[in-house]
């Protein structure tokens, strides 16, 4: 007596074999195994921040205090507000994407072309912003001094605003030189001199009795830590030997160096994505106005594209919350 055997439901459904796996095409399957690792090279990026933070985590940066600029708005504090917009923007381009693919659907072409055109109006604001917002961050806005141990001193009034160094610096009519590569040893040329040297920065600090130093240490409640004007002046003329200014792979006036470099490798990679993306969009684009998909009968280049399009602006909700909102 023959035993019946179970229905699974999935009866001739199973992939047995050919050129689309799962009743999926090539091309998009292997846009699929593309964003899975890339996400997978993102995960150890943010993870290596992560451990990162959390064995620096009483003197990271504070990013209300790093991310406080908005176009037009000189010396506005704004914190978050623009990093906000860039990404709104990008999310809103996500959807037109989603427009654009459905009207690929119904091969709609006129539909494709307006909703793609605003997908590439707003990644090219967004990668635009991304290097204003790279442009505030390596030059600074205050400036700060650097320790011997590589630790940075802020200055702020007596309730707690930064002061920034051209407000203390006492200029000295001695003239500083940069050393060039025509005139040094090995033809090596010298750093970008700062703006003012250690000296001026002490001289109008101890004149200057409504300053205060803060470190980058951070108390129990997140803040930094402010010193006494006696323990100012002592850090400023024992500790004190150089100026910082912006951020850079080497130095940064908002805190430790590691944040810098994470935010130039991590938020730079996620624009190289975005610009990217943006390139392949206008290849796409020009494609739908040429009428290559209507004569192909599908749209399916625009759905793939979609797929990586949709795949960036998500990496980006984990880089935002990463470096700007924990």
């Amino acid at each position: 007596m023959e035993t019946a055997v179970p229905k699974t439901g999935t009866e001739g459904k199973l992939w047995g074999g050919g050129n689309k796996p799962l009743e999926v095409s090539y091309g998009k399957m292997m846009m699929w195994f593309f964003i899975l690792s890339d996400a997978l090279t993102f995960s150890g990026f943010l993870a290596a921040y992560g451990f990162s933070r959390f064995k620096f985590i009483d003197s990271w940066p504070i990013a209300d205090e790093v991310f406080n600029h908005f176009p037009f708005l000189h010396g506005v504090d704004a914190p978050m507000y623009y990093v906000a917009l860039m990404t709104f923007i990008l999310i809103f381009s996500s959807v037109t994407m989603v427009l654009a693919v459905d009207a690929g659907h119904q091969m709609k072409q006129k539909k494709v072309i307006i909703y793609m055109f605003w997908t590439i109006i707003g990644g090219l604001v967004f990668v635009g912003s991304q290097a204003w917002e790279w442009k505030n961050f390596i030059k600074g806005e205050y400036g700060a001094v650097e320790t011997k141990g590589g630790q940075i001193l802020q200055f702020v009034d007596t309730e707690g605003h930064r002061v920034g160094l051209d407000e203390i610096a006492n200029p000295q009519a001695d003239v500083r030189r940069q050393h060039l590569e025509q005139n040094g040893v090995w033809y090596q040329a010298e750093d970008e001199l700062p703006t003012y040297t250690i000296d001026e920065i002490r001289s109008g600090f101890a004149e200057r009795n409504d300053v205060l130093i803060r470190t980058q240490t951070l108390t129990e409640d997140g803040k930094k830590t402010v010193l006494s004007r006696e323990e100012s002046l002592q850090r400023l003329q024992e500790d004190a030997i150089g100026i910082v200014e912006g951020a850079n792979l080497i130095h940064n006036e908002y805190g430790t160096p590691l944040f810098a470099n994470f935010f130039f490798f991590i938020t730079g990679f996620h624009g190289f994505h975005v610009f990217s993306g943006v390139i392949i969009n206008i290849i796409i684009f020009i494609n739908v106005i040429l009428g290559t998909y209507e004569r192909r009968k599908n749209y399916e280049m625009v759905e793939k594209v979609g797929l990586y399009w949709h795949f960036v602006d998500l990496v980006w909700v984990f880089v935002f919350t990463f470096f700007y909102l924990v």
